[in-house]
């Protein structure tokens, strides 16, 4: 499993590819965790659609951001271009209702961005980012 983060200033955009299961969600786990801080609230972007395989894992992994957010009362989770399939699971586990769906993490990133402005701010500022993989 590979998982890569992007820091932007509005948002943490996760994508994960490959298989996903007991032992990828540990490393996704640990990676979720290690950039929990990145963005205020905070507003996690995940990009699942490079996933070849997963099992409950994902639902695990979802689940928990969803606590730890209840838990510290704010946070987004945005998931962009979900599977049919992952979003049947969402729906029968009640998960559904708690994250946002997008078509693309550019424009949930540009619309981060804009949501978050000022009239008149610079937008230089907000196209910062860093990208780097998660090991584990």
């Amino acid at each position: 499993m590979r998982i890569e983060t992007t820091r932007y200033l509005q948002c943490t955009v996760l994508r994960a590819s490959g298989e996903l299961d007991h032992a990828g969600r540990v490393r996704f786990s640990a990676c979720i965790n290690a950039v929990w801080d990145w963005s205020a609230g905070p507003v996690l972007v995940f990009d699942l659609a490079d996933l070849d395989f997963y099992d409950s894992s994902v639902i695990g992994v979802l689940a928990m951001v969803m606590q730890r957010m209840e838990e510290e009362g704010s946070g987004r989770i945005i998931l962009v271009r979900p599977s049919h399939h992952l979003l049947s699971v969402l729906r029968l586990t009640d998960l559904l209702s708690h994250v946002e769906l997008r078509d693309s993490v550019e424009e949930t990133v540009a619309e981060l961005m804009l949501q978050s402005g000022e009239p008149g701010s610079p937008a230089p500022e907000w196209s910062r980012a860093t990208a780097q993989s998660c090991r584990g």
